[in-house]
This record gives C-alpha cells, sequence and structure tokens, in this order.
C-alpha cells in the first residue's frame, strides 16, 4: 500500500498546478471562441481569402485542443484518484494495478507541465514561426564546426517537435562545417520557444582539428526572430539599403548556380544583413529578405524600449545582448550549463541530438519567476 500512497501524495501534490492552469486558459471564453469560429467556416464565402481563412482554422485547432486537453486533464486526475482509492480498498498490493497508475500518473504529469509551459508563452509573437541565423565566432574551422554542431541540433529538436525547417540561407567554412546559415523553423509556438536560444554559445572540447589534442573553446552566435507574417509599422528609407545579388550555393535543380537570384540586404544605419536564396527567383528572395529585415528592426526597437523601460525604473539586466548564455563542456568532463536559469546536464550528447526542451523549459521558468535559478536535471 506504500507505494499506492507514495503515488496519492504526488497526484494531490500537482492539484494546485491543475487549478491554476485549468483558470489561466480560461476555458468558457475559448468555447465562446470556438463556436464564433465554427459559425464562421460553415460561411459559403469563408475560404475567399484564404490567407485569412488558413489563420482561423489553425486558431480553431489550437482553442479546440487546450479545451480538451484541460477537460481531459481533470478527468484524468479524477480517474487516478479514484483508482489509488480503489487499490487501497482492496487491503492488497496488486502489482499490475499499481504499474497501470504509475503510467497514467507519469502520462498525466507530462501532460499538465506541457500545458503549463505553453502558458507562459503569452508574448505579442509567441505563436509565430521563428527565423534563426547561427554564425561561427573566431576560432577558424574549430567554430565552423562548432557551427554545424548547433545547426545539427536545432534540427533533430525540430524533427523531435514535429516543426519543420527550412534554409534560408547558408555559407560553408573554407574546410569544414559552415560559417553562417539562416533557417526559419515552422510551427506552433516555434518563436516563444526559440527565442530562449538567442546568444552566444560556447563549446570546450578535444579539437578534432588540433593535431596536438589540446581542449579548445569555440564560440558561436545565434540570433533568433520571430516571422512576422503582417506588415509591421516600420519605416525603412530606401537609400540606407545596399542590395546585392550573387549566385545561390548548394544542392538544387537546374535554375541553382546559373543566375544570380540570391539576395543581400545590408541596413546601413544599423549594419544589419540579411540574406536569402531558398527562393526560385531574385523577386522572391527580395521579398523575403525584406520581410526578415523589418522584423529584425522591429524587434530592435522593442528591445531598445524595454531597455529604456528597464533604466527609468532602475533595473540592472543581467543579460547583455549577445551575451554568452550556455557552455556545453565536452572534455575533460560533459556538461551543458545554460548560465541564466543555472539549469545544467550532463547529458552533453543528449542536448546537442536535440533534447533541448529541459532548457527550454527552464529558461521560461526563469523568466516567469523573475530570474531565479531554476536548478539542473542531470538526466537530461
Amino acid at each position: 500500500m506504500l507505494v499506492l500512497d507514495q503515488m496519492k501524495s504526488e497526484l494531490t501534490a500537482q492539484k494546485e498546478t491543475l487549478r491554476e492552469v485549468t483558470a489561466s486558459m480560461d476555458v468558457e471564453s475559448r468555447k465562446k471562441r470556438i463556436e464564433e469560429l465554427s459559425r464562421e467556416m460553415e460561411e459559403p464565402n469563408f475560404w475567399d481569402d484564404p490567407d485569412v481563412a488558413n489563420k482561423k482554422t489553425k486558431e480553431l485547432k489550437t482553442m479546440q485542443d487546450i479545451v480538451s486537453t484541460v477537460a481531459s486533464l481533470n478527468t484524468q486526475y479524477e480517474d487516478i484518484l479514484g483508482l489509488i482509492d480503489m487499490g487501497n480498498e482492496e487491503g492488497e498490493e496488486d502489482k499490475e494495478l499499481a504499474d497501470g497508475i504509475r503510467a497514467d500518473l507519469d502520462s498525466f504529469t507530462e501532460t499538465l507541465e506541457r500545458l503549463r509551459i505553453s502558458n507562459l508563452l503569452s508574448g505579442e509573437y509567441d505563436d509565430n514561426n521563428a527565423i534563426l541565423k547561427l554564425a561561427a565566432g573566431a576560432g577558424g574551422t574549430e567554430s565552423c564546426d562548432f557551427c554545424q554542431m548547433l545547426f545539427r541540433m536545432y534540427t533533430r529538436w525540430a524533427e523531435h517537435k514535429g516543426y519543420t525547417l527550412e534554409v534560408l540561407d547558408e555559407l560553408d567554412g573554407d574546410e569544414a562545417g559552415i560559417k553562417s546559415v539562416t533557417f526559419e523553423i515552422s510551427g506552433e509556438n516555434a518563436y516563444g520557444y526559440l527565442k530562449s536560444e538567442k546568444g552566444v554559445h560556447r563549446l570546450v572540447r578535444i579539437s578534432p582539428f588540433n593535431a596536438q589534442g589540446k581542449r579548445q573553446t569555440s564560440f558561436v552566435s545565434l540570433d533568433v526572430m520571430p516571422d512576422i507574417e503582417e506588415d509591421v509599422d516600420v519605416e525603412i528609407n530606401p537609400d540606407d539599403l545596399r542590395i546585392d545579388t550573387y549566385r545561390s550555393s548548394g544542392a538544387g535543380g537546374q535554375h541553382i548556380n546559373k543566375t544570380s537570384s540570391a539576395i543581400r540586404i545590408t541596413h546601413l544605419p544599423t549594419g544589419i544583413v540579411v540574406t536569402c536564396q531558398n527562393e526560385r527567383s531574385q523577386f522572391q528572395n527580395k521579398d523575403k529578405a525584406m520581410q526578415m529585415l523589418k522584423s529584425r528592426l522591429y524587434m530592435m526597437k522593442q528591445e531598445e524600449n524595454q531597455a529604456l523601460l528597464d533604466d527609468i525604473r532602475g533595473e540592472v539586466k543581467k543579460i547583455d545582448f549577445g551575451s554568452q548564455i550556455r557552455s556545453y563542456v565536452l572534455q575533460p568532463y560533459t556538461m551543458v550549463n545554460d548560465l541564466r536559469s543555472g539549469f545544467k546536464s550532463s547529458n552533453a550528447q543528449g542536448v546537442l541530438d536535440g533534447e533541448l526542451d529541459p532548457f527550454i523549459n527552464a529558461y521560461l521558468k526563469w523568466k516567469a519567476t523573475g530570474g531565479k535559478p531554476v536548478g539542473e536535471d542531470t538526466d537530461a
């Protein structure tokens, strides 16, 4: 009976979290919105504007999933509690019953935590797709190799989440790896999750490119911005832009490498450079690059406004723009350490294979609690 009592304690400890999550999701308002969207979808002219229709269809599915998940969690809580009480009443330890309850409890806890984390994604563009740019720092081939390692890490993470990834621009290293790569990850709340990854990443390991087998440190910067589809309120003076065209690189069809369709736009006042070469025409690449530039300038303006507010309030920013956020140590021990949330994992290979959710979740909790250390999970 001790096992069942322990599981009951675990379950009841989640009761307050379940209540808070249920209240914060405002289920009744979501149900009304579901009815409203369902009526709109029945209108004969609903698909006259495919872009608007697709956005509303996506919104409806998201609302339905949330309402369904909240209802399911509350039902699961009562069902598991009932099974535990039934097992205690029987007076004997039933291993098969206990194993079943354990599996149900683990599933309940995991779903509740996932919903609680998603509830922290309340930023203006958290539900947008994300555009990421990795750039190797000083260190030559070593940094280019680390840049490729991080690109693989985010590719694996996207696969784990069921998201799609599209490379927008890529520059290979001189000997190995990649100097820089810009790519878009599309999926629900992609930017909300990946905004935690913005900053400088540091790797410490025995360099495979060093014949003397010395330990080496390399750095790669990562910029993350939302893929803002609507036209944001950003004024750009055409005289402030330098637009260069060049031939696309990499594998592709007959069109690739034969025409100068790739676009590089430099915003002279800020020094921001955006590139795009994945589309099939120069015009499409230019449109995508301009969209990226507007997003970068908009987010920069938001950061400047926040910095001004923080200065007025007398707050001290713990993390400066572009500062180191995470260390990946592979020698003389293995440890991945997030320098903001304090979250650590000794499973460095697992992290580099895309197991980033514990770090992302720890960051979101850290932000929500005003910068209190979260802890570590050495089995992550």
